[in-house]
């Protein structure tokens, strides 16, 4: 949908908006020379492997082969399309973008999403003042306030009351002309099972937001005040919202995971809010699913590569559960977590309520790491009979052979053999056993790509000179890969303009390879120089060309043969041969200039 806007409204905003301050807010980034690294927010790695250039205004991972401009960037990190990357970097820096005419499926797919916000955020707001000024909201405030929630955090996460009646909010809704589907594509109504109209779906229960990175309001949680079940409601997913990508209060914790380097990951929308009051503002929780993937590549380009994810859960048997289960995750996304398990009885919105902030900050200080706190729960469980050393072993084996670093495993089976009294080798031999039953699949590879042509893409965007002369032989003509012709089209387009940078030219492409492939070119070797690119696509335009002359002379050698030709085939034959000598040795010297 580029052709939607303005080619000179896409460039105003590639130009105002910089991608080190737009990046940095998702990711740890650390200066190294000219460039900016941190670790990827797209795949999990130990060691940084995304880069960011200031200069060109791009961003490459040299680990999975992500990259692009700005706006590139915003699409991938947060789900959109074109249109809505560049409408929201517009926004952000104040600039107006008028849209050429669509059709009307265009218009129908972009408004769309923006029907959704519209009606999530009107919802939001009626929810807002049902508990602040209705009178039927009087009974959330004093549930609130007794739950110990401050007006300050009431209005930070602009916390609601949904009245108890069928069809209040729809009726609200059509008054701000939000349409019955649309509401309901949004989760907030339903249809009725029976009649027609729609129906709330949230009633008589206290409503918390939930919003994405910009504060837009994505989605809903609902909480009962007596013992109706269910206890919680969330909305279901929706175009806008995916709960295996979304965490509850990380709009608000943001900027504090990131100073900390910790973020502590909680299971309730209260458990948030009691945290944040008491000053532990780097808390998020998940949102009525198990920690994925996604949550964990989101929070560690917060915390960075060294950073640490606390979970807190309860005492009781659901929490030890969970902690199993984050195990894997973790340890795939290379986040050093912790767990902290609270006095039984406790979560932790009445712990802090009755022992206050240190205690805490003391409780976090000694949680175990995942491994050590699997042994103890194990320990407890089973005791440290033959019959408990047993079941503690193959319970642990499975969660061991996750771990990914042999450093790690190595110790935590030195640690369990110790503390089981049993033989380290027999505690490896079974994880082991365990892990052979594992199938790792590692689809990542990329496409091995023309070395000789990515150089010569790469000098052109580095070297003006390059482009002029890589224009003047024609050498992207005699280029076989496909993408990146493309790229080089692309650079010439552009030759004669001397504003543009290297991040506008990759903004241009549409193609998500064309990006990965110009963004680590364009990232790649500063040391030619000028002179030394222009005898490079020189050479690289001779030995293309004597090759088309090869393929030429042995398509004439074949007619040769076909009319018995003798004389002429001998010809050709002597005449092939002194061109595949010359070939060759100009191929070698065009190598060995690399």
């Amino acid at each position: 949908m580029a052709n939607l806007i303005p080619e000179d409204k896409i460039r105003e905003v590639q130009n105002s908006a910089d991608i080190v301050e737009i990046v940095s807010e998702v990711v740890l980034l650390k200066r190294t020379g000219k460039n900016f690294v941190g670790l990827c927010p797209f795949h999990s790695e130990k060691t940084p492997s995304f880069t960011v250039s200031p200069d060109k205004q791009i961003f490459h991972c040299f680990g999975c082969s992500e990259g692009g401009d700005v706006i590139h960037f915003v699409m991938k990190h947060e789900g959109l399309s074109f249109l809505e990357a560049v409408k929201k970097l517009a926004g952000r820096y104040g600039i107006e973008i008028p849209l050429r005419s669509m059709t009307p499926a265009q218009k129908r797919r972009i408004s769309e999403r923006e029907d959704l916000f519209r009606a999530n955020q009107e919802a939001a707001d009626f929810y807002h003042q049902c508990l602040l000024k209705g009178r039927t909201g009087r009974r959330a405030m004093d549930y609130l306030t007794h739950r110990g929630i401050t007006g300050e955090m009431i209005r930070n996460f602009k916390l609601g009351y949904a009245p108890d009646g069928w069809d209040i909010l729809v009726k609200f809704l059509a008054k701000r002309n939000i349409s019955g589907k649309v509401a309901e594509k949004a989760g907030l109504i339903a249809h009725r099972k029976s009649g027609r109209g729609y129906y709330d779906r949230f009633r008589d229960r206290i409503i918390f937001p939930i919003f994405n990175s910009g504060r837009a309001v994505i989605g809903f949680g609902g909480r009962v005040m007596d013992d109706a079940q269910p206890k919680y409601l969330n909305s279901p997913e929706t175009p806008i919202y995916n709960k295996r990508r979304s965490l509850y209060g990380l709009d608000r914790a943001r900027q504090a995971c990131r100073a900390t380097g910790t973020v502590y990951i909680v299971e309730g929308y209260f458990d948030v809010l009691a945290l944040h009051q008491h000053g532990f503002v780097n808390t998020v929780a998940t949102l009525g699913t198990a920690l994925t993937p996604d949550h964990v590549q989101i929070l560690k380009g917060l915390t960075g590569g060294t950073g640490k994810a606390v979970l807190v859960f309860d005492s009781d048997t659901a929490g030890i559960k969970a902690a199993k289960r984050s195990i894997e995750v973790f340890d795939r996304g290379h986040v050093d977590a912790h767990i902290l398990v609270l006095p039984a009885g406790h979560d932790p919105d009445s712990f802090l309520n009755e022992f206050g902030a240190e205690a805490f900050k003391d409780a976090a200080t000694g949680a175990e790491g995942i491994i050590p706190f699997l042994l103890s729960t194990a320990v407890a469980e089973h005791g440290l009979s033959v019959q408990g050393k047993v079941r503690i072993l193959s319970q642990l084996t499975g969660p061991l052979a996750a771990v990914s670093d042999p450093v790690a495993r190595s110790l935590y089976i030195g640690e369990i053999a110790e503390r089981l009294g049993i033989d380290e080798r027999v505690v490896l031999e079974k994880v082991r056993g365990k892990s052979s039953q594992k199938i790792i699949r590692d689809s990542g590879e990329n496409p091995q790509e023309n070395r000789i042509e990515r150089q010569i893409v790469s000098m052109m965007f580095q070297f003006p000179e390059a482009v002029d002369e890589a224009g003047r032989l024609g050498a992207l003509d005699y280029f076989q890969d496909e993408t990146l012709k493309a790229v080089g089209r692309e650079i010439l387009k552009q030759k004669d303009r001397s504003d543009v940078n290297a991040g506008e030219i990759i903004g241009r492409l549409a193609d998500p390879d064309q990006h990965r492939i110009a963004s680590a070119l364009a990232l790649g070797d500063q040391s030619w120089n000028v002179q030394g690119c222009i005898l490079f696509i020189k050479r690289f335009v001779e030995t293309r060309r004597r090759e088309r002359d090869y393929r030429l002379i042995n398509q004439r050698i074949k007619a040769a043969e076909q009319r018995n030709d003798q004389e002429l085939l001998a010809r050709l034959l002597n005449e092939r041969h002194q061109m595949a000598v010359m070939s060759k040795n100009r191929k070698m010297a065009l190598l060995d200039a690399k």
